[in-house]
């Protein structure tokens, strides 16, 4: 499976990002070998494009579509409640704190859904967060 992060989902969806081709190519491949994305992702995805500043900003009913498309696109991974403070407990262990909790929880589920490749536009912090996965972190 290919995994994205939220951030390859946002990014594809804004035409006028520098990285948005690279990340429209990397979810076209996804599509051909198997794509998947945390189920958290869907809601990160909408609060994004809903609420980001204007002109970038889309209409509720917009950014609606585009996770309900995505959802179809992709196999979304979730985690159980006891997987999430198997992760929360994991990113004390590694002295991370704060915002990298989201990081970590997409993560797992990459890693939940044995993902040959995660693709995201902050590989630093998700490199820090499962060090075991860096070979299989790239940024598009």
């Amino acid at each position: 499976m290919i995994f994205m992060d939220t951030s390859v989902l946002v990014c594809a969806s804004t035409p006028s990002d520098s990285r948005h081709e690279a990340c429209i190519d990397v979810l076209a491949e996804a599509d051909s070998n198997g794509g998947g994305c945390a189920t958290h992702s869907l809601a990160e995805l909408y609060s994004n494009l809903s609420g980001r500043p204007l002109p970038l900003r889309l209409s509720p009913s917009d950014a609606a579509k585009i996770v309900a498309h995505t959802a179809r696109r992709f196999k979304t991974i979730s985690l159980t409640a006891s997987e999430y403070v198997d992760v929360v407990e994991g990113l004390a262990r590694l002295g991370h704190s704060g915002g990298m909790i989201y990081d970590a929880l997409i993560v797992a589920c990459a890693r939940k859904s044995k993902a040959r490749r995660v693709y995201t536009l902050n590989a630093k912090h998700f490199r820090l967060v499962a060090p075991d996965l860096s070979q299989r972190i790239f940024e598009p």
